[in-house]
C-alpha cells in the first residue's frame, strides 16, 4: 500500500470545507473507520440515484463511495450535488473520458478523475511526496491501480500508533483499513 503515497495525487479537503468547525480531520477519520465495519459488496454498476443527496444501495459501492459517504456523514456535505453543480457550470474543465455531452448526477461524483478535478478546482490538492509525515489523517489520496484504474482513499492514523499512516478504501472487498 505504501506505493499509493508515492504515486498518488494528494488532496486535502480542509481548504474546501473551511466552513466545517472543530476537528474536521478527526470526524472524517472516525466515519471512515466506521465504514470498515459495514458489509459492502464492490459494485461499480451505473445506478440511477435521487438528486440531490443520492447514494447507491448501502450494501454496495466502490472507492469513491467511501469518500462520498464519509463526507456526507461527517459534514452533511453532498459531493453529488457539489460536483454536479460545478460540472454543469464548467463541463469543459472536467475529463471527457466517458463520451458524455453533459454532466450526469447519477455517476459523475463517483468517478475518481472527476473528484480530482473538482478538488483541484477548489485549491484542495497538495504535492505528492515520499515523506509519510506529509500525509495527515483526513487527507485524500488518489492513485492508479494496476496501471490504469483510478483509485481514491482516506488517510487514517496507523492503528498501532506508528508514524506511517494507513488508508481506508474500497479496492474490491468493501471498505477496509490498509
Amino acid at each position: 500500500m505504501r506505493v499509493l503515497f508515492v504515486l498518488g495525487l494528494v488532496t486535502a479537503l480542509g481548504v474546501w470545507a473551511q466552513e466545517v468547525t472543530g476537528d474536521w480531520r478527526a470526524r472524517l477519520v472516525e466515519v471512515a473507520i466506521e465504514q470498515t465495519k459495514e458489509v459492502v459488496r464492490y459494485d461499480p454498476a451505473y445506478v440511477r440515484i435521487p438528486y440531490p443527496g443520492g447514494d447507491v444501495p448501502a450494501g454496495t459501492g466502490v472507492c469513491t463511495d467511501v469518500v462520498i459517504r464519509a463526507y456526507r456523514r461527517a459534514f452533511q456535505c453532498d459531493l453529488q450535488k457539489a460536483v454536479h453543480e460545478d460540472m454543469k457550470a464548467h463541463f469543459s474543465k472536467y475529463p471527457q473520458n466517458w463520451g458524455l455531452s453533459r454532466p450526469d448526477p447519477n455517476i459523475d461524483h463517483r468517478r475518481v478523475p472527476n473528484l480530482q478535478t473538482f478538488l483541484k478546482r477548489r485549491g484542495a490538492s497538495l504535492p505528492v511526496t515520499k515523506v509519510a509525515g506529509d500525509y495527515l489523517p483526513g487527507d485524500l489520496i488518489t492513485c492508479t491501480v494496476a496501471g490504469r484504474l483510478p483509485h481514491i482513499a482516506i488517510v487514517v492514523p496507523a492503528p498501532d500508533g506508528g508514524k506511517v499512516p494507513w488508508i481506508v478504501h474500497n479496492i474490491g472487498q468493501g471498505p477496509k483499513r490498509a
